[in-house]
């Protein structure tokens, strides 16, 4: 099983840098793995990419030495165990608003006798053919990556006991989603971001790993000063942003 360098990066201490891509392409993937990101998020929640195109994607990080994560659509036990059946090192799983979520959310995570994830001789395991299926599901406990979004009011109000829960590797703001959960959506003004800034202090604090979404790259310094650890970007966005400044500076 490949050797989850996000996760022995976050262990030391370190940061991390990915992108969020809900393309169903393999090439796509491909391409932006070689671009030097720590991992891809491959997205089923916001994107159209369904199991077959997924599994693709996933071999594409894998030749580049990319980590791939799958955002799961929601926090269910059978689309968790297709996105790490077919060899996603992560899900990111959204909306978890309560400890018990996050312990379900880690349960569906891992094997006996840390959880209760369905085992066979997936692709994950090398089909079981080239692993001993017991050493396969002791690594695969070990390399496997929970992040769990906070992205409601009612998220940030059970933080504290979010926090507690043993087994979730990133606690991951979502402006967005809580800007609707404020009930202005899409408004990303001085009491969001104050928002995210307390939560993201109490993750810290609590010796957890916070994580955000950065669309720029000063938005992503201020966060990593702020003691962010994972950093993901959207993929499709950095290409509209670079079209844009060159269009601009071509026809003046």
């Amino acid at each position: 099983m490949q050797t989850n360098t996000v996760k022995t990066k976050l262990k030391k201490g370190e940061a991390v840098i990915g992108t969020l891509l809900n393309v169903p392409s393999a090439r796509l993937a491909e391409f932006v793995a070689l671009c030097g990101y720590d991992f891809i998020v491959i997205d089923q929640e916001h994107g159209i990419i369904g199991v077959e195109a997924a599994e693709d994607m996933v071999r594409a990080c894998e030749l580049q030495r990319c980590v791939p994560i799958v955002r799961v659509s929601h926090l269910h036990s059978h689309t968790i165990l297709q996105a790490l059946d077919i060899g996603a090192l992560g899900v990111h799983i959204p909306n978890v608003n309560t400890a018990d979520e996050a312990r379900r959310a880690v349960r569906l995570s891992r094997y006996a006798p840390a959880g209760e994830r369905g085992l066979a001789g997936v692709r994950a395991a090398r089909y079981g053919l080239r692993e001993k299926m017991a050493d396969y599901c002791r690594q695969a406990n070990e390399e496997v990556m929970v992040i769990a979004h906070v992205e409601s009011v009612e998220a940030v109000r059970n933080l504290d006991e979010m926090l507690a829960v043993e087994g979730v590797d990133v606690y991951y703001l979502g402006p967005s989603d809580l800007s609707n959960s404020l009930g202005q959506p899409g408004v990303q003004d001085a009491a969001l971001q104050k928002v995210v800034a307390d939560a993201i202090a109490k993750i810290v604090r609590a010796g957890k790993v916070a994580g955000t979404i950065a669309t720029d790259a000063a938005t992503a310094r201020k966060h990593l000063d702020s003691g962010v650890r994972y950093i993901a970007t959207q993929a499709l966005q950095m290409v509209a942003t670079g079209s844009a400044a060159f269009l601009k500076a071509v026809r003046g």
